[in-house]
This record gives C-alpha cells, sequence and structure tokens, in this order.
C-alpha cells in the first residue's frame, strides 16, 4: 500500500503579504496521504517561525494553507483534507547547499548530505530540471540522511530517502 509522507522548510529572503514584510522568517509544511497525492485526503500541519508577529502569523498561515492563491501551496490544499493545528516553533535552518539543514523545535527535523556513488564513494552531482514544475523549476538532488516529523497526530521519519535544495520564487 503506497503512501505519501513529504516535509519542506524554508526561510523566506524576502517577501510580503499585502503590506506585511516576511523578510527572513520560516515556514514549513508536514503532510501525509493514505494514497499519491493527487488522490487527495491528505493531512497537513504548518509550521511558523515564532519570531512572526500575530499579523505575520496569519500572513504565513494564509499562504501555507493556500487561501492566499498561488502555486504550489493553492493546488496542494485541494488534496487535503485536515488540516492540523499550526506550530509556532523556532527554526534553526543552514542553508549550505546539499548539506543543508533544518530543525523546527522539537517536532521536525531534515539534514541533507550529497548522493554518494555506492562504489566509488564520491559525490554524485545531480539536477533535476522541471521546467513545467510548480514547486521548483530546477533543483540540487541530496540524501535525506535525517527526515523527520513528530506531532500528537503526524508521525514519520524517511533517513536516507531523497531530499532536494532548490531556490523557489513564489508569487501571487
Amino acid at each position: 500500500m503506497l503512501v505519501t509522507s513529504v516535509a519542506g522548510s524554508g526561510i523566506l529572503d524576502r517577501g510580503k503579504y499585502g503590506d506585511v514584510s516576511l523578510d527572513g522568517l520560516g515556514l514549513a509544511f508536514a503532510a501525509k496521504w493514505p494514497g499519491a497525492i493527487h488522490e487527495g485526503n491528505g493531512t497537513v500541519c504548518l509550521f511558523v517561525d515564532e519570531r512572526a508577529s500575530q499579523e505575520q502569523r496569519e500572513a504565513l498561515l494564509e499562504i501555507g494553507s493556500g487561501k492566499a492563491g498561488g502555486l504550489p501551496f493553492e493546488i496542494l490544499a485541494t488534496t487535503f483534507s485536515t488540516l492540523l493545528d499550526p506550530q509556532f516553533v523556532p527554526f534553526s535552518v543552514t542553508m549550505n547547499g546539499l548539506e543543508s539543514s533544518a530543525r523546527l523545535g522539537d517536532n521536525f527535523r531534515i539534514a541533507l548530505e550529497p548522493i554518494k556513488n555506492p562504489v566509488t564513494g564520491d559525490v554524485e552531482t545531480i539536477t533535476v530540471s522541471h521546467g513545467t514544475g510548480f514547486i521548483f523549476k530546477s533543483a540540487e538532488c541530496a540524501s535525506a540522511k535525517e527526515g523527520s516529523v513528530a506531532i500528537d497526530k503526524m508521525k514519520f521519519s524517511y533517513p536516507n530517502k531523497a531530499g532536494f535544495v532548490a531556490r523557489i520564487h513564489y508569487g501571487n
């Protein structure tokens, strides 16, 4: 039986929602579906940087829940039947290419490392180009040496699975 679990985290270099600045704040999600994503019935939890003001929290939740419109959140929102209570947590994110990591409170961890050739141990350079992609157009592929989410109604761990590093530009 197929179960799909994903998690993603990012820091907004620059961003605004209306007149509300979102510069430097973190937004992340963890989601799980009982089958393929497009079949729906998924559960999602949004993680919001605890440093955000009430106005910024509301803006980030509007964006992450798809209510603000725009890709990819608007489309992903149609696949969720359950939206868990948001988690307002400290964000510790290190953007270092294929060795990036994120720790969000005690509930969410991602740590990447380069993919290595299983025979030689040499680092492999793999890039995905997805011209019609609505999440990213280009990304570097990594190994997610650590990936875990643990909140009351959602727990999963996926060490040594696929990970991606991308600079993403969203706009609405």
